[in-house]
């Protein structure tokens, strides 16, 4: 677990916590099969948001077909509009996909609209108190926002958790996290 100095901005806190997550990809490739094996420990919900990843982030393929497989129905998020909420069209793995407005591969418009029960959400760190630092962007905040009953779910490899993460009014704290060690619900 990294520990935080007490003057370090977000920024600076994105920065080190991208090369960190980056460092990670590299040291436990394996760590999304480990991490779909606990599918059963997540909490209830009939249609769950995945996402596909882009970059560094833990990717949710294993889990995608693992949640698939336990008979959940899965959506991925669409950014149609830049400043406001994504919205979710189903899908299935191995369903062709297009770029969205933010650049990130989404369902075509023709699939069906859906509000899921439980969103699993990538991160760049979280903390035990279900803190969570995104890119910055502002997507899943604004999302989490807009379902505020939707259970939220990091997913993340276990080496980006930190002691205590600056959070802000409009940050929205996690339910809990998915790591390549299990489940842990947020107290």
């Amino acid at each position: 677990m990294r520990y935080l100095s007490p003057m370090i901005d977000k920024h600076e806190l994105r920065a080190a916590m991208r090369a960190t997550r980056k460092r990670l990809t590299g040291l436990a490739p394996e760590a999304s099969l480990r991490a779909a094996e606990h599918v059963a420990d997540l909490p209830p919900g009939e249609t769950v948001a995945v996402y596909r990843a882009i970059g560094s982030e833990l990717d949710a393929e294993a889990l995608s077909l693992a949640l698939a497989r336990a008979g959940r129905t899965l959506c991925l998020p669409v950014v149609i509009e830049r400043d406001a909420p994504m919205v979710f069209r189903r899908w299935s793995p191995g369903e062709p996909l297009e770029l969205d407005e933010a650049g990130v591969p989404a369902p075509f418009p023709l699939a069906a609209t859906v509000i899921p029960d439980l969103i699993v959400t990538p991160l760049l760190a979280f903390d035990a108190r279900g803190g969570r630092l995104g890119q910055g962007g502002g997507y899943y905040d604004r999302t989490f926002a807009a379902l505020s009953d939707a259970i939220r779910i990091g997913f993340a490899y276990a080496g980006q958790e930190m002691e205590n993460l600056p959070l802000e009014p409009h940050d929205t704290r996690l339910h809990g996290v998915l790591t390549e060690r299990g489940y842990r619900a947020v107290p």
